[in-house]
């Protein structure tokens, strides 16, 4: 097999994360740049890149990148690289997405519609055909432009692979799976430690720290639209990833992972999603509102997404929900909290300043992660 170029994106401001994530897989990082992680790997690597990675938003196969000022510039040398080694005679191909920081070129549709020309023009030659069924496998093509400079990959995933396919349903501010995972890898977390989210809404956090804790692969229960690539991805890369997958988990384990909402309909929708996800027997979720929240052992973790007063209607409530979540915090022996919130006066009400934060964009909104540190529990003698 040939190696070959794959192009990760991220969140914004977690990119060590998901480097960490592709090293761990074994492969060569090439480029790290503001949302999104470059990578060296076989044709493989789009098998288990899609099935494992747990902060990839989507694997590109990368085609190309180069400088364009001007729009015959992009044409030309969009026309100039090989689609036919990537694109089948009776393939779909499309410019499904085109995203313009710094650069000249910054109107989506028409960089979109000259690049299609580009690679008709190109594959016309190549094939000698003057018409395009394209009604064979699906090529969607994602654009980056970043101060002049074009980068081109070919979507290996169809839906970002945040849909993990166990959350039908969500609240009404979810945090997404994607998002969720990186934030539980962000902290000091193992499945050996307690975790409890007194937010939990659809449950994503309990969800995504149980699939870990088994070593449940995130894609195991989807399908990626490369499966139909049989020109590039043999049938049984795809199925010797799945048995890699299958031969990992270890879901017979003791773990202890809670979630909390003070809305039982919610908390009902969460244990459904565990169900989905096949974690249900390692998570409790309970109706409670969080000035109720106790335990009696030292040294957990909570990790949570509570309400950002996004709707007006909300915002006046923030001030309470923080000041109980800070008066129950002090009442927890030893632990640490991990909070994902855009509420300014987040630290002001929680009646702590954070030891350490993180800016985080969730989608187009600016968030923070507020971390806030608990001693480390004494080493067990052996």
């Amino acid at each position: 097999m040939n190696k070959m170029e794959w192009i990760a994106p991220c969140h914004f401001g977690l990119e060590s994360v998901l480097k960490r994530e592709i090293q761990d897989l074994g492969y060569e990082i090439s480029q790290v740049e503001d949302g999104r992680v470059t990578f060296y790997g076989e044709a493989d690597a789009a098998c288990r890149a899609n099935i494992f990675l747990r902060t990839a938003e989507r694997v590109l196969l990368k085609v190309g990148s180069f400088k364009a000022v001007t729009f015959d510039e992009l044409f030309e040398k969009t026309k100039a690289l090989p689609w036919e080694a990537y694109i089948p005679k009776d393939g779909k191909f499309w410019v499904a997405k085109a995203s313009s920081v710094k650069s000249k070129l910054f109107s989506p549709s028409d960089i979109q519609s000259i690049m299609k020309k580009a690679m008709v023009e190109r594959l016309k030659s190549k094939y000698r055909i003057q018409w395009f069924q394209e009604d064979g496998a699906s090529y969607p093509l994602r654009v980056f432009l970043m101060k002049d400079i074009v980068t081109i990959g070919i979507d290996t995933s169809g839906d970002s692979l945040h849909k993990r396919g166990y959350r039908p349903a969500a609240g009404k501010a979810p945090i997404s799976e994607t998002l969720a995972a990186a934030l539980i890898m962000l902290t000091p977390w193992r499945k050996d430690r307690i975790l409890v989210d007194p937010f939990c809404g659809s449950g994503t956090f309990p969800i995504e720290a149980a699939m870990m804790a088994a070593k449940i692969a995130p894609g195991m229960n989807r399908s990626f639209t490369a499966e139909t690539w049989t020109n590039l991805i043999g049938k049984k890369y795809w199925y010797e990833a799945i048995d890699e997958a299958n031969d990992l988990i270890e879901d017979e384990i003791e773990t202890d992972i809670q979630g909390y909402d003070i809305d039982g309909s919610v908390v009902r929708m969460a244990r459904e999603n565990a169900e989905n996800a096949g974690v249900a027997h390692l998570i409790h979720f309970q109706e409670r509102a969080v000035k109720d929240l106790r335990h009696p052992k030292k040294y957990g973790f909570i990790i949570t997404n509570p309400p950002y007063g996004e709707r007006l209607e909300d915002r006046e409530t923030l001030p309470q929900i923080y000041r109980e979540f800070g008066e129950s915090f002090k009442g927890l022996d030893n632990w640490s909290a991990y909070m994902i919130t855009s509420f300014e006066d987040a630290e002001r009400y929680f009646g702590r300043k954070a030891d350490k934060n993180r800016k985080i964009y969730n989608g187009m909104l600016k968030t923070y992660f507020y971390q806030f540190q608990g001693p480390k529990p004494p080493r067990q003698k052996r």
